[in-house]
């Protein structure tokens, strides 16, 4: 009886919830994010587009697939990566700039490898009809099911792999606007507003904290963290990479941006595509930072866990 209660303490002991707000047993232990694809870029190839790769605990994830067909493939092989591993993908949402180079990329990395990009993670709504679109994202679809590529939904956060999260689809409480005001969607009842109501994000959680990584936020980066804490866990979010549709935005709504993230503990940023040159150097200045932690994105730019920021020279 003894050795039973001892073993319950040890069990019970191994899943307490840390600082963070979630199961040190679900944390992840390594973790790298290289950009490739953006606009800037001091090594590859430019574009109005984002992709990422992401490393965890020796898994390789694609986070959105750029822009050309071309691009994620010559900046991998620029920057010496092997995309040959990937086995899954996530698509933060239905524009081409996130999901134009994914047919592509399966294609060429699937001729080394038969086993390659075997799912794909998107929000729910992501295959809606658009009005005014040509809906290119269904001819890479039903391309990718021919090849046995399967596409899994989300609505709600999901734990995809230990540590590793996707947001779902994130409440919009703030009225933040990250979306194009002119887009419509088609419904049985007429066309309504586009708000991109699939728009997710990856959430890595970490003993350092949540990392999130983004494709255009056009949810809104308040909406996405406050809905992450309230759904996945009530850690610090230190560390926001990728896109954040803050081109736009103006002082007072920057303002309002900068003084939430304050709340999150956000400390370190890379921001790519359409977060905006001037909108991430006005955050690091009301945030009190400085180039080593808050950052233009390029090609090539990357975020770990043991080394935090490290971007090349055009990003400072």
């Amino acid at each position: 009886m003894t050795k039973i209660l001892g073993l319950l303490l040890m069990l019970s002991a191994a899943i307490v919830p840390d600082a963070y707000g979630a199961s040190s047993q679900r944390q992840i232990t390594e973790l790298k994010i290289t950009t490739l694809s953006t606009m800037l870029a001091s090594r590859g190839i430019g574009e109005w587009g984002y992709a990422a790769l992401i490393e965890v605990d020796g898994k390789k994830i694609l986070f959105d697939s750029g822009y050309r067909p071309q691009t994620v493939l010559q900046n991998a092989q620029e920057l010496g990566i092997d995309l040959s591993d990937v086995e899954d993908v996530i698509l933060s949402h239905n524009h081409g700039d996130h999901t134009g180079g994914l047919l592509s990329i399966a294609q060429a990395i699937r001729a080394k490898n038969p086993h390659a990009i075997k799912r794909v993670h998107v929000g729910k709504g992501i295959f809606a009809e658009r009005a005014n679109s040509r809906n290119g994202i269904w001819k890479m679809r039903d391309e990718l099911l021919k090849m046995g590529v399967e596409f899994i939904e989300y609505d709600k956060p999901t734990e995809i792999f230990s540590g590793v999260w996707v947001t779902g689809n994130v409440p919009r409480v703030h009225d933040e606007k990250n979306w194009n005001q002119k887009a419509k969607l088609v419904t049985q009842s007429g066309l309504v507003s586009d708000i991109v109501a699939e728009d997710l994000s990856l959430v890595l959680d970490t003993p350092k904290g949540f990392v999130l990584v983004s494709g255009c936020g056009h949810a809104g980066i308040i909406n996405t963290m406050e809905h992450i804490q309230t759904s996945i866990g009530q850690g610090n979010i230190t560390a926001a990479i990728g896109g954040f549709h803050l081109v736009f935005a103006s002082d007072e709504h920057l303002a309002w941006t900068a003084k939430k993230l304050q709340g999150f503990g956000l400390k370190q940023m890379i921001g790519s595509h359409c977060t905006g040159v001037d909108a991430l150097y006005t955050l690091r200045r009301l945030l009190k930072s400085d180039r080593q932690h808050m950052v233009v994105g390029a090609i090539g730019d990357e975020f770990s866990l043991k080394e935090g920021v490290k971007a090349g020279f055009i990003a400072h």
